[in-house]
């Protein structure tokens, strides 16, 4: 069931924010994935709208909505991923918006991949600002 998070699982979110980011980016060094969490927690959670996949009371994946249209954030537990619950909440946020963006690293070959597959096309390429690594802006409309 996809719904908004509740504040008792942000904690819980962060989590499989932390261990998603450390393994789908292993080319970024995992220390500044670690030195983000307080940023991510403390500024990009409260201003963004967030959905979770709870699933016999497991959080199996969610996805953040900033700015009414760019999405911050879409991670699923590996142990779930590849069973369409990345596809669920894309189609969620589909059903709430007329358009959609996101940033993907390039090198991220399993992610662009799958936002292609949902239907997102690349906008733009361009240095990340924090990283230096190449980023697809990629967008989506109805």
């Amino acid at each position: 069931m996809i719904k908004p998070l509740e504040d008792s699982k942000i904690k819980e979110v962060m989590d499989i924010w932390l261990k998603t980011n450390l393994t789908a980016h292993n080319f970024i060094n995992g220390q500044y994935w670690i030195d983000k969490y307080d940023v991510v927690i403390n500024e990009y959670i409260p201003i963004s709208r967030t959905f979770v996949y709870d699933e016999d009371h497991v959080i199996k994946g969610f996805v953040s909505i900033m700015d009414n249209s760019f999405i911050g954030a879409l991670f699923v537990l590996e142990d779930y991923q590849g069973k369409g619950i990345g596809k669920k909440l894309i189609d969620y946020c589909k059903s709430l918006h007329q358009d959609l963006g996101l940033g993907v690293y390039k090198e991220n070959k399993k992610a662009v991949n799958f936002y292609n597959y949902c239907g997102f096309r690349i906008a733009k390429e361009q240095s990340n600002e924090e990283t230096g690594f190449v980023e697809y802006i990629m967008k989506w409309e109805k």
